[in-house]
């Protein structure tokens, strides 16, 4: 299960298309607190999520869920790409840190990465 956080209707709906297309299981949420408070934390293969939204930002959710014991691999998008941010989350342990537009090749070898799988390779159902 890949899970995706953004505020954006049109991103979130865009990025979900995008998972769905490479035989991916996805779901979405509107916040990172919608997200916490769903069943999908404790199932989800790999989390996409907007860096700033309103109340918890993806930095902050990335610290919350290290502290609560899940190394879930994480990819970050952002409108706003900061380079102190991305060595920050890059360091935690994210898998990807792109800036919108991103490029969709990118965003699927970051999955491929986080899935245990090599760039270039495909998806299997």
């Amino acid at each position: 299960m890949i899970s995706i956080i953004d505020d954006d209707d049109s991103m979130r709906d865009a990025t979900r298309r995008l998972v769905r297309s490479l035989g991916l299981n996805a779901d979405t949420f509107a916040s990172a607190e919608e997200y916490l408070q769903s069943d999908r934390v404790h199932d989800t293969s790999c989390l996409i999520t907007d860096l700033q939204m309103p109340g918890l930002s993806g930095v902050e959710l990335q610290s919350l869920l290290l502290a609560r014991g899940f190394s879930t691999p994480i990819i970050f998008i952002t409108a706003f790409p900061d380079e102190g941010i991305r060595a920050h989350v890059l360091d935690a342990g994210a898998i990807g840190f792109l800036g919108k537009p991103f490029d969709e090749e990118r965003l699927i070898d970051c999955l491929k990465i986080a899935l245990g799988k090599k760039p270039g390779s495909r998806f299997e159902q």
